[in-house]
C-alpha cells in the first residue's frame, strides 16, 4: 500500500513545481529581488526591465528552460551557483520566466 502511495504522490511533487514555475511573476521576482545578487544586476533582459553587462544578454540569447535551470544551480564562469540559496522551485520559476519571456523554448 505504501508504494502505491508513493507512487501516486511523487508525481503530484512534480506537477507542483511545473505549476509553479509556469507562474511568470514568481519567476520575474526570482530574477529580479529573491537571487543575491539579483539576476538584473549582470543580465539584460527586456521583460524584467534590466541592463547589466556583466552576463550575457538573455534576450540575444534565448537560453532554454533546461541551460538556465543548469547555469543558475551550478553556476557559469564567474556566475555563482544558486543551489545553496534558490529552492527547486524558485530555480524552476526563473528558468520557465527566462526562457518564456526570451523565446527559448519555442
Amino acid at each position: 500500500m505504501r508504494l502505491i502511495a508513493v507512487v501516486l504522490v511523487v508525481p503530484l511533487c512534480g506537477l507542483s513545481l511545473l505549476a509553479q514555475a509556469s507562474d511568470p511573476e514568481k519567476g520575474k521576482k526570482v530574477f529580479t529581488q529573491d537571487a543575491q545578487p539579483a539576476c538584473a544586476v549582470c543580465h539584460t533582459l527586456a521583460d524584467a526591465g534590466s541592463t547589466g553587462e556583466i552576463g550575457p544578454n538573455l534576450d540575444e540569447l534565448k537560453p532554454s528552460r533546461e541551460a538556465v535551470v543548469n547555469a543558475v544551480t551550478g553556476g557559469v564562469g564567474i556566475m555563482p551557483a544558486f543551489e545553496e540559496s534558490l529552492s527547486a522551485e524558485q530555480i524552476e520559476a526563473v528558468a520557465a520566466y527566462v526562457a518564456t519571456v526570451t523565446g527559448g523554448d519555442k
